[in-house]
């Protein structure tokens, strides 16, 4: 299986780095985003190890989660591939995943 990251989850990506290079250092940003790429890779081999987001259901994709530091990493499976749709701030109100 491949591991596709979707548009929305590159900008999500891009968002993070952006913030913390602003906030913290470009160090410490590319750390977070080096974490949460290699928090998908153990996906390729089993992707049902996480568990369905319930956040997500009314979807009827069969989205499921991983979590990777203050992130979860939102994704779903589809024919030979995994697309990481979106990657969201476990900090904010789930209730914003719907949107």
């Amino acid at each position: 299986m491949g591991i596709v990251f979707t548009d929305r989850a590159k900008f999500r990506l891009k968002e993070i780095k952006e913030y913390y290079s602003f906030r913290v250092s470009s160090k410490i940003a590319n750390q977070i985003i080096k974490e949460i790429v290699e928090a998908t890779k153990p996906l390729e081999f089993q992707p049902l190890i996480g568990p369905e987001e319930e956040f997500l259901s009314h979807l009827k994709l069969g989205h499921r989660y991983i979590i990777a530091g203050n992130y979860k990493i939102l994704y779903r499976i589809d024919n030979d591939n995994i697309y990481i749709t979106d990657v969201f701030d476990t900090r904010q109100n789930p209730v914003k995943m719907k949107g």
